[in-house]
């Protein structure tokens, strides 16, 4: 008997082994619920996708800033289902819990979709709020509701982290910011939005259904994007009435340079699909073309008309800024028109923050512009007559 004792004490205390190592086995795996999947349905966008399954969703953000080697995965969750859910360290990149009651974003892009949806008094903070042009955001700065947190690149983190909001809606050129990496290890969750990156109008336009997503409204963020790209897609169709094609100049000169949009971007994609001949719309790139005066001066000298000359808000200004802005004929003929001197209450421009989410507004102003004829009681949206 006595000798046996030593080899029970072996089997129990191997006994007890397997039983711990199976409860520590089962910790571990503990995840997100099996449960049906749906993805949801994007027209135009690339860069985020969602994943929408019967308790939570996977918001993936695919291409956060132009040649991003990352890309991000966040899982949106209610408190309830989080409460029963164990994560897989380094599986996600941030868990947002839902309702989102305080939000923090940091471009003016950002502030439409809020307001379309209803969600504007989430937002507690943003940086640079003179920039800013809604009028029902204006009334929140105003009436103390919305704090101001300095510069993008350089956020205030001190007045962030006493906020303490559920989630800041970043963006990046890169995606090195400090602050950003402050507020996560704070335990606030950062999303990188991606739209100014898409390729094409509505596909930045299509970002709304990322904030239908986070507010649980995406049924709205839908039926509003639709009215947009229908809207869109009718006046692209209007456009191709015209019956001529406008030569059409862009941008102006900064010291020696004269930076023009480029052959692939979005705006000259307005511009196609305005059904005018853009001077440069040939050309390969995303970005902006800089040339030097004598090659622009060559090919556009008489240009029918001249859209977006730079930041330049008056004619007198134009000339000052270069006085070889006055020898083209669009000069000469007052037949400039840009959006600078649309702005909000604080100087704000109104395009910088609406356009990208209203490109049919911006479409229309442009076919105004060039096909009078075309939309004869439409007025202008965010485009004027330099004066």
């Amino acid at each position: 008997m006595l000798e046996s004792n030593p080899l029970k004490k072996l089997i129990l205390l191997c006994f007890l082994i397997i039983i711990a190592s199976c409860k520590d086995e089962k910790t571990d795996k503990v995840s997100l619920p099996e449960s049906k999947i749906e993805q949801l349905k994007l027209d135009y966008a690339s860069g985020f996708s969602i994943t929408q399954h019967s308790n939570y969703s996977i918001l993936e953000i695919n291409n956060p800033w132009p040649n991003a080697t990352k890309k991000y995965k966040y899982v949106l969750i209610s408190s309830d289902n989080a409460a029963k859910t164990t994560f897989m360290k380094g599986e996600y990149d941030g868990i947002i819990i839902k309702p989102i009651k305080n939000i923090v974003v940091t471009s003016t892009t950002h502030i439409p979709a809020l307001e379309l949806l209803h969600v504007e008094k989430s937002l507690v903070a943003f940086p640079g709020t003179d920039y800013i042009s809604s009028k029902k955001i204006r009334e929140r700065i105003d009436g103390g509701f919305i704090r101001e947190l300095g510069k993008t690149e350089n956020l205030n983190t001190e007045v962030l982290l006493e906020l303490n909001p559920n989630l800041v809606v970043g963006f990046g050129i890169d995606g090195n910011n400090r602050a950003f990496e402050t507020i996560k290890n704070a335990g606030i969750p950062v999303i990188y939005n991606g739209d100014w990156v898409e390729n094409s109008p509505l596909a930045k336009a299509e970002w709304i259904k990322f904030f239908g997503a986070l507010f649980d409204k995406q049924e709205l963020a839908t039926t509003i994007f639709n009215d947009i790209k229908n809207n869109y897609l009718e006046a692209k169709k209007i456009a191709k009435k015209a019956k001529q094609y406008p030569t059409v100049l862009s941008g102006a000169m900064h010291s020696d340079v004269w930076y023009l949009p480029n052959g692939n971007s979005t705006e000259t994609q307005l511009l196609n699909d305005a059904h005018v001949h853009y001077l440069w719309k040939d050309t390969k790139g995303s970005g902006s073309l800089k040339l030097n005066f004598e090659s622009v001066f060559v090919k556009a000298k008489k240009a029918d008309i001249w859209l977006n000359p730079s930041n330049y808000t008056t004619l007198k200004a134009l000339k000052a800024g270069n006085k070889n802005h006055t020898a083209f004929d669009a000069f000469k003929h007052k037949n400039i028109y840009s959006f600078t001197n649309t702005t909000g209450k604080t100087g704000g421009v109104l395009y910088y923050e609406l356009g990208i989410t209203r490109p049919d507004l911006v479409l229309k102003d442009i076919i105004k512009i060039c096909h009078p004829e075309l939309l004869e009681d439409y007025k202008p949206f965010f485009f004027k007559s330099l004066k």
